[in-house]
């Protein structure tokens, strides 16, 4: 396992090439400590697990790692599912460059009129819209601000090396950015 800078950990996720809707998440508080955890998961290209906390209200950081190379039965289970779960994530890459994003707006306004015409339901006007902006991850996610689900809870208990490696990382640089110290 190698522990690196959650922004390449993202990077990977968008440059999978995969079905973008195939993903799913499960975040929450960490366990002890400023920050969150995000376990990323998708059937073919494995699970990462993030770790990240803010800096300030413009500066996130974090560690992450791949932490599988495919969702089996075990860990299937603890990812959630459509039909399970309300929240929603995505991850969202800018245009390429004018032309791009001039067609990814084009794409988006007429997703949303046809959505605006036709009987739809939410997860139907969720994907259509993900699609229209050429998202490359997205999904159910369960995500609880205040507290860890118990999902998240297994999965750390599941990929308890890689949780105690990403742990010490994130604490080496909420101390080097001395978040605990305060105002002075």
């Amino acid at each position: 396992m190698r522990v690196r800078d959650w922004t390449d950990i993202l990077h990977d996720v968008t440059e999978s090439g995969d079905d973008p809707d195939e993903w799913r998440a499960v975040a929450g508080q960490r366990r002890a400590g400023v920050g969150e955890d995000l376990y990323l998961g998708h059937p073919t290209v494995g699970v990462f697990h993030l770790k990240t906390y803010a800096k300030n209200p413009y500066e996130v950081k974090g560690v992450g790692s791949r932490v599988a190379r495919k969702v089996d039965g075990d860990i299937d289970s603890l990812l959630p599912r459509r039909d399970d779960s309300a929240g929603r994530f995505a991850v969202r890459g800018a245009p390429e460059d004018e032309t791009h994003a001039k067609s990814m707006a084009k794409r988006l306004t007429e997703t949303l009129r046809v959505h605006a015409e036709a009987p739809t339901t939410g997860e139907d006007f969720f994907s259509d819209v993900m699609e229209a902006i050429d998202s490359p991850a997205f999904g159910p996610m369960e995500f609880e601000l205040s507290e860890r689900p118990d999902r998240l809870e297994k999965l750390s208990t599941t990929f308890e090396d890689a949780e105690a490696a990403l742990e010490a990382e994130l604490d080496d640089l909420v101390e080097r950015d001395e978040i605990g110290r305060g105002f002075q």
